[in-house]
C-alpha cells in the first residue's frame, strides 16, 4: 500500500513538473513575441499605399539664418484720413474690406464754422478791391510827393494785410475741398468732403454717422496691397551674414503650409532696442493675396554646404523629438522596420538636414513616404 502511494505521488510530481517546463516554454514564446518591437508592414500594404524605401543622401544644402516679422506696405502706400478742422460725420458709406479709389468722396462733415471761414474770405475779398486802388493812390501821390510817408505806408500796411489773409483765407478753403470759385460766385456750404488720397483698401473705419472728429481724429485708415512686402528682424549677431539679393524662403503658419519665395532688398543700418536689425524683403510671386500685417516665419539663405539629408517625408515629429524607420529585415510576405529617433537641422526644399548621422552605413535602406501612419499609430 505505501508503495503504491509511493508511485503515485511520483507521477504527480512529474506531471507538475513537465506542465511547469512547458508553461515556461510558453511565457518565454510570448515574451519574445512582445519585446520584438519592429514595425511589421506586408508587402501588399506596401504597395497598397505607395510606400518607398530609400537612402540618406549627401547634398549641397543651403546655410540660413532663421527670422521672424510680418507682411507690411511702404508708408506712402498707407494713408490715414482726417480733417484739417473739426465738425460732425453726416454720411460714411463705406465699410471695412471696401475698395475705393484715388480722389474718391469718403465721408462729409458738417460744421457752421465753415460757413464763418467763406464770409469772412467774401468780406476781405471785397476790402481787397478797395485797399489795392488806396495803396495805388497813395503811391502815385507819393511819387508826386503830394502825400506824407506816414499815409502812403498806411496803405500799404492795409493792402498788404488784407492781401495776407485773402491768401490764407483761400487755402483754408482749399484744404477744407471748397471751391473757392463756388465761393465768390455766392455758393456757400456747411457741408465739406474728405477724398481718398491713394487707391487701396479701407482696413479701418473709426466713426459712424453723428461722430464729431477733432484734425487729430483718424476717421479711416486705406491700405494699398498692391507693393507688398516682407519686413524682418534679424538678430545683431546674423546680421553681418545678410546681403543685399539674398533668396528669402517664408511661411504663414496661421495661413498656409505653403512655402513662399522673395529676395532681400534693403538692409537696416541701426540697431533697434531689442538688438535686432530690420531686413526688407520683396516676395517673388506676387499672385498670392498677402494681408498686411500676417505673421512670416522666413529662412535667409546667406551660403551653401554639403550635408546628409533625408525627404521630409521620410521624418516623423513625436512630440519634439524625430523618427524615422529603417528597413531591418524582409521575408516572402513582410517588411520589418526599426525605429531610430535622429536630430534635424534645417528645412529646404522638401528635404530635412540630418545633424548625427546614427546610420552604420549609407546603404541603410529607409521608409522615405508613409512613415507618418506607422509612428503615429504604433
Amino acid at each position: 500500500m505505501k508503495r503504491h502511494t509511493y508511485k503515485i505521488y511520483t507521477a504527480f510530481l512529474f506531471i507538475l513538473l513537465f506542465g511547469c517546463a512547458n508553461t515556461e516554454k510558453t511565457s518565454g514564446d510570448t515574451i519574445k513575441e512582445i519585446t520584438d518591437d519592429r514595425i511589421k508592414v506586408s508587402k501588399a500594404q506596401f504597395t497598397q499605399n505607395n510606400m518607398v524605401l530609400g537612402t540618406i543622401e549627401e547634398k549641397d544644402f543651403p546655410v540660413t539664418v532663421s527670422v521672424n516679422g510680418m507682411i507690411d506696405v511702404p508708408p506712402e502706400n498707407r494713408a490715414v484720413v482726417n480733417s484739417t478742422m473739426g465738425g460732425y460725420i453726416k454720411t460714411t458709406p463705406f465699410l471695412e474690406g471696401d475698395s475705393v479709389k484715388k480722389g474718391q468722396v469718403l465721408v462729409s462733415i458738417e460744421n457752421p464754422e465753415f460757413v464763418t471761414i467763406q464770409q469772412e474770405y467774401m468780406e476781405v475779398k471785397e476790402q481787397l478791391n478797395y485797399l489795392k486802388s488806396e495803396f495805388d493812390r497813395q503811391n502815385i501821390m507819393l511819387e508826386e510827393q503830394i502825400t506824407s510817408q506816414k499815409s502812403f505806408l498806411k496803405a500799404e500796411s492795409g493792402y498788404k494785410t488784407a492781401k495776407a489773409r485773402y491768401n490764407g483765407l483761400r487755402k483754408q478753403l482749399t484744404m477744407l475741398n471748397i471751391s473757392p470759385t463756388n465761393v465768390e460766385n455766392g455758393i456757400i456750404t456747411s457741408v465739406i468732403n474728405l477724398y481718398a488720397p491713394i487707391s487701396g483698401s479701407i482696413t479701418e473705419v473709426n466713426v459712424t454717422k453723428g461722430t464729431y472728429v477733432s484734425p487729430a481724429t483718424s476717421i479711416m485708415e486705406i491700405i494699398d496691397n498692391a507693393h507688398i512686402h516682407i519686413e524682418l528682424s534679424v538678430f545683431e549677431k546674423d546680421i553681418m551674414k545678410i546681403k543685399k539679393g539674398q533668396k528669402i524662403s517664408f511661411q504663414i503658419p496661421e495661413a498656409s503650409n505653403d512655402t513662399f519665395e522673395a529676395e532681400v532688398h534693403l538692409v537696416g543700418t541701426s540697431i533697434g532696442a531689442n538688438r535686432t536689425i530690420k531686413v526688407h524683403g520683396h516676395p517673388l510671386d506676387s499672385e498670392h493675396s498677402f494681408l498686411t500685417g500676417m505673421f512670416v516665419n522666413a529662412q535667409i539663405i546667406t551660403d551653401e554646404k554639403k550635408a546628409i539629408v533625408l525627404p521630409e517625408t521620410a521624418v516623423v515629429e513625436v512630440d519634439g523629438d524625430y523618427f524615422v524607420l529603417v528597413l531591418d529585415e524582409t521575408d516572402e510576405t513582410n517588411y520589418y522596420f526599426n525605429t531610430k529617433k535622429i536630430k534635424v537641422g534645417h528645412t529646404a526644399n522638401g528635404f530635412m538636414e540630418l545633424k548625427d548621422n546614427i546610420f552604420q552605413k549609407t546603404s541603410d535602406q529607409l521608409l522615405l513616404n508613409g512613415a507618418f501612419g506607422l509612428i503615429g499609430t504604433e
